[in-house]
């Protein structure tokens, strides 16, 4: 198994270049306006100018509709789809469709059972990535990126049908 880096939420120039610096393969920007990290089309232009063709720019969106996808990917440039919301798979393909890209999945994970989904992107996302859910209560959460960890040793001894990533907390 290879490991490969994302660095997510990149919102500054020397950002970006410290994360292309230490060897992320994949940079990613958010474009979900309620994160403290999000960025607009245009601010991701000029940061994705940034970023060397062989690191991967994805762009993060939370139940995004199609003008705002668009937007961002012809800004950016983006090369993959981070799916954040509640995507169901028809939309995930839908999106895949529409802008000719790869996409990653987010799964939230709190416990065991919420790792049967994976199944339901098998046929329909490139990868997943497994963040662990916002708990009960928490101010100001959103839908990831809140430094929370779920217990990883879920995903022990699994065949996953994709690649992956994992998030939250790292």
């Amino acid at each position: 198994m290879s490991v490969a880096a994302k660095i997510c939420g990149l919102n500054e120039a020397t950002a970006v270049r410290t994360a292309v610096a230490g060897g992320a393969r994949f940079v990613g920007f958010v474009f979900y306006p309620p994160s403290p990290r999000a960025v607009t089309p245009e601010q991701a232009r000029a940061l994705a100018a940034l970023v060397p063709p062989e690191v991967k720019k994805v762009g993060l969106f939370v139940d995004a509709d199609d003008a705002a996808v668009a937007a961002a990917v012809a800004a950016a440039k983006l090369n993959m789809l981070q799916l954040h919301g509640d995507e169901t798979p028809v939309r995930v393909m839908e999106l895949k469709r529409r802008t000719g890209l790869a996409a990653m999945k987010v799964l939230k994970i709190g416990e065991a059972v919420d790792l049967d989904a994976a199944a339901a992107y098998r046929n329909v996302a490139d990868w997943l990535m497994f963040d662990a859910r916002p708990p009960k209560g928490m101010i100001g959460a959103l839908p990831g990126g809140n430094a929370v960890t779920f217990d990883w040793t879920l995903l022990a001894g699994r065949d996953w049908p994709l690649p992956w990533m994992l998030a939250g907390g790292l």
